[in-house]
């Protein structure tokens, strides 16, 4: 099994972690954006959308974060893993706080924080209305439970760490969300080398902002 990715990727660490979670053998792959390597002829050819991560196994060749994710558990986790149980209640509300991930939370800290990094629009405003507003709703469903989908640890976790992760090494406001905190600090202590993969991650992707490198289309940096 192979995988194509960056470190600065918040969509490429989730997929590292839970794949250290599972105990799997991963021949990492790292493809350099700032270099234009995902534009090889050679990694076009595996992946025609050219973005990260990207996982190979065998004759499946996979992009898109959590797809990838759901793949690795439903495949090589155990049967009935808490990560993502086969119950199919559960699964749906996993599944809402993946999509909540994607086309919420993650995506207005890009719509706020790359406007402002890469296009000088100014701090405040709508958008970030917008995100202090996903940030709210993630609060209360982790003041309903102890963790993004309930009272286990699942891939719901996985996903939506990474993007909170974002946010702190941004220097975002947390504080007025105190369930996000506690839930926050209680993921670092119990996900396998968040440290190694995550917190040294999310670093360069701070100085990736900081001189302007990052991919603002999102093409490369995949989903």
């Amino acid at each position: 099994m192979e995988l194509f990715y960056h470190p600065a990727s918040p969509y490429c660490r989730s997929v590292m972690m839970v794949a250290k979670a599972l105990n799997l053998q991963v021949k990492e792959r790292p493809i350099d954006l700032s270099k234009d390597e995902q534009l090889h002829p050679s990694f076009v050819a595996i992946n025609p959308f050219h973005c990260v991560p990207t996982l190979v196994d065998n004759d499946l060749t996979l992009w898109e974060s959590r797809a990838i994710l759901v793949y690795l558990v439903d495949k090589y986790g155990r049967t009935n893993s808490r990560l993502y149980p086969k119950d199919p209640k559960t699964r749906a509300i996993i599944n809402q706080r993946l999509f909540f991930d994607h086309q919420t939370l993650a995506a207005r800290l890009e719509d706020y924080y790359y406007k402002m990094y890469f296009e000088g629009a100014p701090p405040g405003g709508a958008k970030l209305e917008q995100l202090e507003e996903a940030l709210s709703l993630l609060n209360g469903f982790l003041i309903a439970n102890a963790y993004a989908a309930g009272p286990n640890l699942t891939l719901a976790d996985y996903c939506l760490v990474v993007t909170v992760a974002s946010l702190e090494v941004l220097q975002h406001d947390l504080g007025k969300y105190p369930a996000v905190v506690a839930w926050l600090e209680a993921c670092k202590g119990l996900i396998t080398d968040y440290q190694a993969i995550n917190e040294d991650g999310v670093r360069m992707y701070r100085e990736y902002f900081e001189a302007g490198k990052v991919d603002t289309t999102g093409t490369a940096y995949g989903v």
